[in-house]
C-alpha cells in the first residue's frame, strides 16, 4: 500500500481523514462487500484492463473489478478503510494497488485507464469538479468514465444519502468537468433500498463517458 498524505491544514471540514477512520472502524464493513449492482452492470461487458476506483473506500468495487481480470488501483485518504480492502482482497485471492491520499491531491498517469470509476463521492461543487477533471484525464483513449453519486433531488424525494445538500449534484453538474470525454448517458437514476420493513427507493445522479480511441 502506498501513501500520498495531504498536509493537515488542508483537511476540509467535514470530510476530515480521522472522521471517515472513525466511522469504517466502527464495524467489520460500513457498505456490503459485494460491488454496486449498477456499476458491475455497466462493466460486464467491458474488456478488462488498467481500472481506477477513486474514492473507493473499503475496496468492494475495486475487488470485484480485480475478480473479473482488471488491473486495479484503489484511491482513498481513509488508510482505515484501505487496510479492510486490502484484507477483502486477500480473502478473495486476488491483488489491488492501494493507495492513501486524497482524491484532490492525487495525481493518476493521464490518459492511462480503461476504466475510471468515481462512485459516491460526495464533495462541495467547486471540489467535486476538480476530482472530475482528474477523472477524466487519467481516462485512455478508448477508456469509459462511470460516475455514480448521491442526486440532489434524493433530499427531497428519494431516501437516505447525504443531507447536506450543497454536496449532493445531478449528472448535468458532472458533464462540464469531463473534458473531450464523449457522454453516452447523463441523467438520474433510480436504486431500490431494502428496509427491515420493505424497500425504498434512492436517487443518484449518473454519467457514463468515454474517451475516443
Amino acid at each position: 500500500m502506498t501513501e500520498h498524505r495531504r498536509p493537515p491544514a488542508s483537511i476540509r471540514p467535514g470530510f476530515a481523514r480521522e472522521d471517515w477512520n472513525e466511522r469504517y472502524a466502527q464495524k467489520d464493513l460500513v457498505w456490503t462487500a459485494e460491488p454496486n449492482r449498477r456499476f458491475a452492470a455497466e462493466v460486464e461487458a467491458l474488456e478488462p484492463g488498467r481500472a481506477l476506483d477513486l474514492a473507493c473506500g473499503e475496496g468492494r468495487n475495486a475487488v470485484w473489478l480485480a475478480e473479473h481480470d482488471w488491473r486495479v488501483t484503489g484511491v482513498d485518504f481513509a488508510d482505515v478503510a484501505l487496510a479492510k480492502a486490502a484484507r477483502l482482497a486477500a480473502s478473495r485471492g486476488v491483488e489491488v494497488e492501494w493507495v492513501v491520499a486524497d482524491v484532490l491531491d492525487y495525481e493518476p498517469e493521464p490518459r492511462a485507464f480503461d476504466l475510471v470509476a468515481v462512485l459516491y463521492l460526495q464533495l462541495r461543487r467547486d471540489e467535486l469538479l476538480h476530482a472530475l477533471r482528474t477523472a477524466a484525464g487519467a481516462v485512455a483513449p478508448g477508456g469509459t468514465l462511470l460516475v455514480l453519486g448521491h442526486d440532489t433531488t434524493n433530499l427531497t424525494d428519494g431516501h437516505g444519502g447525504p443531507k447536506d445538500a450543497s454536496v449532493l449534484y445531478t449528472a448535468e453538474d458532472v458533464v462540464p468537468a469531463l473534458g473531450g470525454l464523449v457522454v453516452e448517458q447523463a441523467e438520474a437514476v433510480e436504486r431500490t433500498v431494502p428496509l427491515e420493513d420493505g424497500e425504498a427507493v434512492a436517487i443518484d445522479a449518473f454519467v457514463r463517458a468515454h474517451r475516443s480511441a
